[in-house]
């Protein structure tokens, strides 16, 4: 049995305490770690305090094989994450002329004069080796601390992920071989995680249930497989796990090893030669927006109308005046007329509506809020369905975009055959 590795991620930022920023690093870590079989066992935030710093990571050392700290390594007088490295681990700061002639180099390459304050940029805790910064300015640290391992990189996510694998991955290949992980992950849409736990529990116990992972959001659940590769057979079980799982799992797996549900459609999209247009009313552009998160969108997605009001819907999309009069404009018609507008209107093979009620006012007995109808139009009709999503504003419109994507992709598959209008 091989002897997963621990480790702990501290992200540095006192903009990360308050409100508005969420620290994201940790994700991009934790999967990059887990490919070397390295398990993140803690997370922790600190604010731009030099003392706080010290002692979470002095505190982290004790019980893990490996720290991670993110952020904090800019030339401004809040960045303060090697004096606080420094004062952990008792040791002084030296200057690196490797680290400040990449520093030089970063602004040569942006025609800018490096400024005097870029200077102590180059300051390394003392015995850490410098990390180039690919993608930045600030160089990152890797410093051994006895048979433990603590890691020192910028919080630009960017920058950081570049590092992680150019320079974090190989160095723990190299520290602690044998234990480096395959993995695969099943991105599903349509279900919710109890549905998925279900189906897929009896294959606990065959490839053990600390080898699978399930990660749910509003519509979408990830379901990630790993094994250790490094044992005989590694590969090999790894292919015979995504067989065991895709058989139970069906029509409501959208694609292997994809980031997201957008990426999937627009790649089976893409595929066929076919485009796509959008309408949406109570999403506000949020599948618009997502799509075109996607590099190479524009391939599929030729447009996107947001028509909030009665007016929009009529003018933009053609919908006609009697059906909004007549069935309101929350109802399965206005649905089925916006995807075939923004067809039409656009020129394109695929259209997509949506108009519900995100709340948290605006409902009625008849249409609560959280009712939504969505649709898709295509070269063999239009394709409707209707829910009451709960969990709030946000939570809704998440739900409804990913619940159109996904009557998109089994409706172009031929999966879904269901409320086909004539």
């Amino acid at each position: 049995m091989v002897d997963r590795r621990s480790a702990a991620c501290l992200a540095v930022g006192s903009e990360l305490l308050g409100e508005r920023w969420l620290d994201t690093n940790s994700l991009l870590v934790t999967r990059s770690l887990a490919r070397c079989g390295v398990v993140v066992v803690e997370k922790r935030v600190v604010g731009d305090d030099a003392g706080a710093i010290a002692r979470a990571v002095t505190e982290l050392l004790r019980h893990v094989d490996l720290v991670v700290v993110t952020g904090g390594l800019g030339p401004t007088a809040d960045d303060v994450t090697r004096d606080g490295v420094a004062m952990a681990l008792g040791r002084g700061l030296g200057h690196s002329c490797e680290a400040e002639q990449w520093i030089r180099e970063r602004y040569a390459a942006l025609k800018r004069e490096m400024p005097p304050l870029a200077q102590v940029m180059a300051s390394m805790v003392d015995g850490a080796r410098a990390v180039h910064n690919s993608k930045g300015s600030a160089p990152g640290m890797v410093i051994e601390v006895g048979e433990r391992l603590l890691v020192v990189f910028p919080g630009v996510p960017w920058e950081m992920e570049a590092m992680l694998e150019r320079d974090l991955e190989p160095e723990l290949a190299r520290r602690w071989p044998g234990g480096r992980r395959a993995v695969r992950t099943l991105l599903l849409s349509g279900v919710i995680e109890s549905e998925i736990e279900a189906r897929v529990s009896h294959l606990y116990d065959r490839f053990g249930r600390e080898n699978i992972t399930i990660l749910a959001s509003p519509g979408v659940v990830r379901l990630v497989l790993s094994c250790t590769v490094a044992r005989e057979g590694g590969a090999g079980e790894l292919k015979a796990m995504e067989a065991a799982f895709r058989s139970v799992l069906g029509e409501d797996l959208a694609a292997v090893d994809r980031d997201s549900l957008e990426e999937a459609v627009l790649d089976q999209l893409r595929r066929a030669g076919a485009t796509l247009a959008t309408a949406e009313s109570c999403t506000g552009g949020l599948l618009s927006a997502r799509l075109t998160e996607v590099a190479g969108a524009s391939d599929v997605l030729l447009g996107g109308i947001v028509c909030y009001s009665n007016r929009a819907k009529e003018e933009l999309l053609g919908v006609p005046h009697e059906l909004l009069v007549a069935h309101g404009a929350v109802s399965e018609e206005v649905a089925r007329a916006m995807a075939g507008g923004a067809r039409e209107r656009l020129g394109t093979d695929w259209g997509v509506g949506i108009t519900g009620i995100a709340g948290p006012a605006g409902g009625t007995a008849d249409k609560p809020v959280g009712l939504v109808h969505w649709a898709v139009a295509g070269p063999g009709g239009v394709w409707h369905r209707e829910r009451v999503f709960a969990g709030g504003r946000a939570a809704t419109r998440q739900w409804s975009a990913n619940a159109a994507l996904d009557l998109l992709r089994r409706v172009h598959q031929g999966l879904d055959q269901g409320a086909r209008a004539t």
